[in-house]
C-alpha cells in the first residue's frame, strides 16, 4: 500500500513523509544492494524523506565516513528520482571536518554534495553543537550556503536549549536563514532528553522535531525481551539494557496491549506514540531489510486513541 501522508517541516517548504528513513545502516550493516532494496521499498510505500550524516559510517574499520551519503547518491542517480526525495544530512562530526567553524561548515557541505551527487542538500543539520564557536559564526556560515542555493533549509541536532534560542534570536534579528527543524534523542524510553526546556524552545520558534533513536536502538520493536532469545544486531547491547529494567517491561506491556488491539506491530505503535507528541513531525527509524521496513512505514495509517496514548505515556514515566 502506498501512503500519501505528508507533514510540513516548520515554516519551510519541505513536505515530507511522517517516517524519516534513517540512513545510518547504509554501507554499515546494509550493503549497497540491501540499501537500494530498502530505499526502493520505502519510496514505493510513499516515503520521500531520507536522513544521513557525513560521519556515517566512519566507526567501521576501513571506512572513512560518507559511505551512507555515497550509497544514497548512487541510488538517486540510478533511479533518476532526486527531485522526488528530500535528503537530510548532518555535518560537524566527520573525521576530516570536525566542529562548526565557518570554513569547516563550507568544506563539509561541499564534500557532502559531492558524495550525494547533487547540487543541493534539502535539509542540512549541525550534527553536534560546537560550543567553542559563536552561534553568530555558525548561523552566518549556514545562511551563506542557503543563499548560494546549495542548501534549501537548515536544522540543528544535539544542541542545548540556550544555544538553540541564541541561534534563532540571532538569525531572526539579522534576517538570516533560520533553523526549521530539530533532531533530538527522543523515544518512549528516553523522554527527558527532549521534553521540557528543549521542546519548549522548539515550540516557541515553530521548529519541527525529527527525533533519532525513535525505537530506542531497536528495543521498541519488541524483539528484545528479558530472558528472551538473543538478537543478532549491531545495536543489541543498548536494547538489552532496556529489556532488563522494570520501566522497559512496563513500556513493552503497554505497547503489546495496544498493538494487539489494532492488529499491528509493536514498533508501529511506538512510532505512532512518538509522532503524536507536541512538535514532533517525523521520527527517524532505520531498516537493514525490506522486511523490517514494513512495520515502520505502517505507522502513519495508525491513529491511537487518547486513552492509548495516555497509557503509553504513563508506562514510560
Amino acid at each position: 500500500m502506498t501512503s500519501s501522508a505528508r507533514v510540513q517541516l516548520g515554516s519551510s517548504d519541505l513536505s515530507v513523509f511522517p517516517l524519516n528513513l534513517g540512513g545510518n545502516v547504509f554501507g554499515w550493516s546494509a550493503d549497497r544492494d540491501q540499501s537500494f532494496a530498502v530505499l526502493d521499498a520505502y519510496t514505493a510505500a510513499g516515503g520521500n524523506f531520507v536522513d544521513t550524516a557525513d560521519v556515517y559510517s566512519a566507526w567501521v574499520p576501513g571506512h572513512t565516513g560518507g559511505e551512507s551519503e555515497t550509497i544514497i547518491g548512487a541510488w538517486t542517480a540510478a533511479r533518476d528520482n532526486r527531485d522526488d526525495v528530500v535528503i537530510a544530512t548532518k555535518l560537524g562530526a566527520h573525521p576530516q571536518f570536525q566542529g562548526l567553524r565557518a570554513d569547516n561548515i563550507t568544506a563539509a557541505a561541499e564534500a557532502s554534495l559531492k558524495r550525494l551527487g547533487t547540487d543541493r542538500i534539502d535539509l542540512l543539520y549541525t550534527h553536534f553543537d560546537d560550543e567553542s564557536t559563536p552561534v553568530e559564526e555558525i548561523m552566518t556560515a549556514l545562511d551563506a550556503l542557503v543563499r548560494a542555493g546549495k542548501v534549501r533549509q537548515i536544522a540543528a541536532s544535539n544542541i542545548s536549549p540556550a544555544r538553540l534560542r541564541a541561534s534563532m534570536q540571532f538569525a531572526r534579528r539579522e534576517g538570516l536563514a533560520e533553523y526549521v527543524a530539530l533532531q533530538p534523542h527522543y523515544n518512549l524510553m528516553s523522554r527527558d532528553t527532549y521534553e521540557g526546556e528543549l521542546a519548549d524552545v522548539a515550540s516557541e520558534y515553530g521548529l519541527s522535531g525529527v527525533p533519532y533513536y525513535a525505537l530506542a536502538a531497536g528495543f521498541l520493536t519488541g524483539k528484545y525481551r528479558a530472558g528472551g532469545q538473543k538478537v543478532d544486531s549491531v545495536r543489541a547491547s543498548g536494547a538489552e539494557k532496556h529489556a532488563a529494567s522494570e520501566r522497559g517491561r512496563q513500556v513493552l506491556a503497554a505497547l503489546d496491549a495496544t498493538a494487539e488491539a489494532h492488529g499491528v506491530a509493536v514498533a508501529t505503535v511506538a512510532l505512532a506514540w512518538l509522532a503524536a507528541q507536541p512538535t514532533i513531525a517525523a521520527p527517524i527509524a532505520s531498516a537493514r531489510t525490506v522486511e523490517q521496513l514494513a512495520d515502520l512505514v505502517a505507522f502513519p495509517e495508525l491513529t491511537l486513541t487518547q486513552a492509548e496514548l495516555d497509557a503509553l505515556t504513563a508506562a514510560s514515566a
